[in-house]
């Protein structure tokens, strides 16, 4: 134990330090062997997802300086080399792109280009929530003016707004 204050206070210091860091260095550590159990069982798309995590709490732990850059690189540079031999073993994956690109040529064309385009779809969507609203003004109190029921949707934000 030591005598000197400063020494004392550093202790203390590095002990909620250790205590802080702890549960990233554990996540870190499950993540990079749950990986590594789906690399051995053959499950690439599993593997793949479990892999990307373990980078990712990787790169997060190195950032924020609990552990070394150079040990989150040889830590990354080591899974990524077992998951590239798993890859080199499996011949499933020519099928999945041609699905992918024919998913990819489709959407393009579902989103509209122009601004026009976006007003005009952005419209198209705000109609049917208009004739959803009014099933909901048939109601004879609502159904006199159209600044009432704007007066009545304007009202409960406003409370919720005073009250929070």
């Amino acid at each position: 134990m030591p005598n000197i204050k400063s020494a004392q206070k550093r202790v203390r210091v590095t002990e909620r330090k250790r205590l802080r860091n702890k549960p990233v260095r554990t996540t870190c550590k499950t993540n990079i062997t749950k990986a590594e159990r789906l690399i051995y069982m053959g499950d690439v798309n599993a593997a793949q997802e479990a892999v990307a995590v373990a980078i990712t709490s990787l790169d997060k732990a190195a950032e924020k300086g609990i552990i070394h850059p150079n040990n989150a690189a040889r830590r990354k540079s080591r899974l990524m080399k077992k998951f590239n031999q798993l890859q080199a073993q499996a011949p499933a994956p020519a099928p999945t792109k041609p699905k992918a690109a024919k998913a990819k040529a489709a959407k393009p064309k579902a989103k509209p280009k122009t601004k026009a385009a976006k007003a005009k779809a952005a419209k198209a969507k705000a109609k049917p929530k208009a004739t959803k609203a009014k099933p909901k003004a048939a109601k004879p109190k609502v159904k006199a003016t159209k600044s009432k029921t704007k007066k009545a949707e304007e009202k409960p934000p406003e409370k919720l707004d005073s009250e929070g």
